[in-house]
């Protein structure tokens, strides 16, 4: 049995945990929930996680959200849907958040303290981390993969650069972080991609090989097809249970369900609320997360597209009915609300949204039409049930104001990542902004700030940009929470995107699965998972 000291280590931060949000129900329009109540979202873990005496050997086969070509932590998203599951397992995160307690606990970090005020955090490593390539996982080696992932541009590069002045290495297992100001939370960077640690020696032959201190290496990558990683001996907290880690991409979310219900796979990434939900009612096992901002559809505000009026975006806002969009999409289940946080959230305020008004959205689109707007948009999407029926159900909406427009659905989720935050050759676009529960003021600062990353090309504004600043330093959770009511109430007035409800993401898996360990973004830890032996 390893002893890994990660159940007994002290947490350091604390937010309120979600206790649950209860599905609603509504009428079919060509996608049947099943018969019977929603089943209601029970966030965090679901189903016994322990399961007896671990067994060992056996390959774990894990369904991914999408194909995750370059296992990069500085280029790339790092959540659960984007090849952070695969990341985490090659090269594990300074510190895990723990969903049930909402505390965070140090993992490759033995320990991280604060000052008095909030504005420096000493880290020290535990004593004989490894790489996978035999070299020390050491303070210098935090501090070059730290600085790496900003040099690249990474999804929070941008935060970490405008807001840790330094980094110093006194000794070889001490990291002491000096910040710009008080930034309470600042510990949550370290659960994510900085707190991944990339060994030098993956940028050593000039094309990038991912290499860790995690429980498992890189095995061998087959493009639309699999990458499988193998378990390491040398690592930290002992050898794992699991011999391989295999993930396979089903762009079909259904035909992800049907494969982990006939035990073909044992582990499957899922988002979409109705096959969410199948799977809930089932009573699959998992790891569930609700995400605010989690369905969205961005709006580019660059020079040239119709979002860069803000009359236009705000037009586009009072024509949208999220229910509508639901009902349509996900009959039967789903939460459909354009609150930023809804009412699960501990985020949430008494601060509304704006409502649906297509007399307002007509009106506006009329004032930009009159200064040489052709009311013509083009709406980006997938082409998997959900996406493509939320498409149409949009399309609609709008051009009952007047606007006029035409679909673009790609074929595959990497061909609309392509297109929105690489090329950002697009009008509006089915999203994930992804402000999650635990520690949001990263990922808010990453896509709304003006000195975030803003990837995506979404509108933001001065007054915006403020307000994130001030959530920064705000020390208490009510503090927090009264930013948060001021950061809606300027949504409203930016729209920077159209927002339909937040997101469940379930890392689901099958009854022989055990061991599992949730964290941030929707991720899971499988140092420790195994399976039972049939």
């Amino acid at each position: 049995m390893k002893t890994s000291g990660k159940s007994r280590a002290a947490g350091l931060l604390a937010v309120a945990v979600m206790a649950s949000a209860c599905a609603w129900q509504s009428g079919g329009d060509g996608r049947d929930a099943g018969a019977g109540k929603p089943a209601e979202y029970t966030v965090g873990m679901i189903g016994d996680a322990a399961g007896g005496k671990p067994a060992d050997g056996g390959t774990l086969t894990f369904a991914a959200y999408a194909e995750a070509g370059l296992l990069d932590p500085a280029e790339t998203i790092v959540a659960g849907s984007t090849g952070g599951v695969e990341m985490a397992a090659i090269y594990d995160v300074l510190m895990r958040w723990d969903g049930k307690t909402g505390e965070l606990h140090p993992q490759l970090a033995e320990d991280l303290k604060a000052n008095g005020d909030g504005t420096e955090f000493t880290l020290r490593l535990r004593d004989g981390v490894t790489f996978s390539d035999g070299t020390t996982l050491d303070a210098q080696a935090v501090k070059w993969s730290i600085e790496r992932y900003v040099k690249k541009g990474a999804d929070e590069a941008a935060l970490w650069k405008n807001n840790v002045k330094a980094m110093e290495t006194p000794d070889e297992r001490t990291v002491v972080f000096k910040l710009a100001q008080k930034w309470p939370t600042f510990p949550y960077m370290l659960t994510t991609g900085p707190g991944m640690i990339v060994a030098k020696s993956s940028d050593a032959k000039g094309k990038f090989t991912p290499v860790g201190a995690g429980a498992f290496t890189f095995e061998s990558y087959k493009p639309k097809e699999e990458t499988v990683l193998k378990a390491r001996a040398g690592y930290w907290g002992g050898k794992p249970h699991l011999d391989r880690i295999r993930l396979v991409y089903v762009d079909d979310p259904n035909a992800a369900l049907d494969t982990l219900n006939t035990g073909r796979i044992q582990s499957a990434f899922l988002r979409d609320p109705l096959v969410v939900q199948k799977a809930l009612k089932a009573g699959r096992h998992g790891y569930l997360s609700m995400v605010a901002l989690g369905n969205v559809a961005v709006i580019n505000a660059t020079p040239g597209h119709p979002g860069a009026d803000p009359r236009v975006r705000k037009a586009m806002h009072y024509a949208m009915e999220p229910e509508v969009i639901y009902r349509r999409a996900y009959p039967g289940t789903g939460l459909a609300s354009n609150a930023l946080f809804p009412e699960f959230s501990v985020w949430h305020t008494g601060v509304k949204p704006l409502p649906y008004d297509p007399d307002k959205a007509r009106e506006l689109l009329k004032q930009a039409k009159a200064d040489g707007y052709d009311g013509k948009v083009t709406w980006l999407d997938a082409q998997d049930p959900a996406s493509r029926t939320t498409a149409l159900a949009a399309k609609a909406m709008l051009e009952n104001v007047g606007f006029d427009v035409e679909l673009d659905l790609v074929r595959s989720i990497a061909d609309q990542i392509t297109k929105v935050s690489v090329r950002k050759s697009y009008d509006v676009a089915g999203w994930g902004i992804s402000w999650r529960e635990a520690g949001p003021f990263g990922r808010m600062y990453a896509t709304l700030h003006a000195k975030g990353n803003l990837t995506v090309g979404m509108a933001t504004t001065p007054k915006m940009s403020a307000l994130i600043e001030e959530l920064r330093s705000a020390g208490t959770q009510e503090e927090q929470r009264a930013v948060m009511g001021r950061v809606q109430a300027q949504w409203n007035e930016d729209v920077p995107a159209l927002v339909f409800g937040p997101q469940p993401e379930l890392v689901a898996w099958t009854d022989d699965v055990h061991g599992v360990v949730g964290t941030v973004n929707s991720m899971v830890l499988l140092d420790d998972a195994w399976l039972a032996k049939g």
